[in-house]
């Protein structure tokens, strides 16, 4: 099957899973000309229906309850109950049970395709397997303010960023969510808000591979400032999709079951307490210290192995607490041929890079 006929079939399914933002979709569409490492973000119903066929030899490797849709920009911050900065996985739409060895490979493959990667591929790989290893050893959060302090300049925005998020608030245009959800946004605001200052907003183009799902912000002030909790249509992992495992929202069936919170909530993470699914869509709160950590057109000449390596570790927690014992994938992972990671990524890469010149025709 041709890429464009497999993005024509997901988007139909996409459309009977949530009331799809055209003007979403278009955008969408035009961004993943941009480059290989945006495309690879905007289409991982691609890769999960591929990646079996890419690379085989990854099929037979445990199973286990995974990320999905892992690259270099699914990382960011937020504040655990206890009020610490914590840095990791913060996407989980996309989570299903697959070989556990996907994930890697699909983040070592969003290096190859970063633009102007300042890093050697195989040494890359190397990295995110030291800290992989590590992270199976000794699962852990990363805190930014204890263990893993020298993470706080890529999670910490400068004040250009400050003011650009600010104006984004300001801008976001009015609108009515469906009834459940904004009464579950107003919900979930701090008490004692000041109920005149709230503003129910729709965000438009946010998100890479969640682009055309509908998304809502709540705005209120709060004792001197403003608070926000966003609202994202949460649709069953493309990964259930492309093995056939999902049906319908608008068939009447009852949705596929996520494993979004499962894994956000996993024993050796430190979770966001704002974070929650309700009415098939996720809640979070949203502030400038608080936010998935976009690279942009410099995502490659802002990587260092010593940030892969956390990247590594910071998968192999959440992996660890799945229901493979830690043994057997360390066992897996021994087993497996010198450089296979870096290989393997080059391969998806490769295939990636020949949707994206399709697509660009």
């Amino acid at each position: 099957m041709s890429f464009r006929t497999d993005n024509e079939a997901y988007e139909a399914w996409l459309a009977t899973q949530c009331d799809v933002v055209k003007k979403d979709i278009a955008y969408k569409h035009k961004r993943m000309k941009k480059n290989p490492f945006i495309f690879l973000r905007a289409t991982y119903f691609r890769w999960a229906r591929k990646i079996g066929d890419w690379c085989p030899e990854l099929m037979d490797a445990p199973q286990l309850l995974s990320v999905g849709d892992l690259h270099l920009e699914n990382f960011g911050t937020w504040r655990d109950v206890d009020g610490r900065l914590v840095w990791g996985v913060n996407d989980f739409d996309e989570a299903a049970v697959m070989p556990y060895v996907l994930d890697l490979v699909r983040l070592a493959a969003s290096i190859q395709l970063a633009p102007n990667p300042a890093v050697d591929p195989k040494h890359a790989a190397s990295a995110v397997l030291r800290g992989y290893r590590d992270g199976l050893e000794n699962p852990r959060p990363a805190l930014l303010f204890e263990g893993q302090s020298w993470l706080r300049p890529y999670a910490e925005p400068e004040e250009d960023r400050l003011k650009e998020f600010w104006k984004e608030v300001a801008d976001y245009p009015d609108y009515k969510p469906p009834p459940a959800i904004a009464k579950a946004l107003i919900e979930s605001l701090p008490d004692g808000v000041d109920r005149k200052s709230i503003r129910l907003c729709r965000l438009l183009r946010k998100g890479g591979g969640s682009l055309g799902r509908p998304r809502y912000v709540a705005v209120g002030d709060w004792r001197g400032g403003q608070v926000l909790r966003e609202a994202k249509a949460l649709v069953p992992s493309a990964w259930t999709y492309a093995n056939g495992q999902t049906s319908g929202k608008k068939s009447g069936k009852k949705p596929s079951k996520s494993n979004f919170l499962a894994l956000a909530h996993s024993r050796y993470r430190a979770p966001d307490p704002f974070l929650d699914v309700r009415h098939q869509f996720i809640f979070r709160r949203i502030a400038a210290d608080s936010r998935k950590i976009e690279l942009g057109d410099a995502a490659g000449k802002k990587l260092h192995l010593k940030l892969l390596e956390a990247m590594g570790l910071e998968v192999a927690s959440v992996h660890a607490a799945g229901a493979v014992p830690v043994e057997a994938l360390q066992a897996d992972l021994v087993k497996r041929p010198h450089g296979w990671l870096n290989a393997a990524a080059a391969v998806a890469a490769d295939k990636v890079k020949r949707d994206y010149r399709e697509w660009r025709s």
